[in-house]
């Protein structure tokens, strides 16, 4: 069953790392690396050495992710999420 636990929290921590700001593939395969590293030298499970997958995920990002494309990213989404909004309100409009 430890397996099943440790798979389950890898899955949970790549996908919220995923969803971080200006995380790429390359992000993501260093900090799974750490993680798998460690745990393998330690005999850790994940969640003993590191604790929730999400707040691992939002600690690794923050420390792997440039601070400069982090916020170039955020501002893309917010520009994505300002213009998908305004293109629904004008289909609600328009009545599409």
């Amino acid at each position: 069953m430890a397996d099943k636990d440790r798979e389950k929290w890898m899955a949970r921590f790549q996908v919220r790392l995923a969803m971080q700001p200006g995380v790429d593939r390359a992000v993501v395969l260093r900090a799974v690396k750490e993680v798998t590293a460690h745990c393998a030298e330690t005999g850790e499970h994940p969640q003993t050495a590191f604790g929730d997958p999400d707040a691992h995920a939002v600690q690794a990002a923050a420390r792997l992710v440039p601070a400069d494309r982090a916020a170039r990213t955020k501002r893309h989404n917010a520009v994505a999420d300002a213009l998908g909004s305004a293109l629904k309100k004008a289909g609600d409009i328009a009545g599409l």
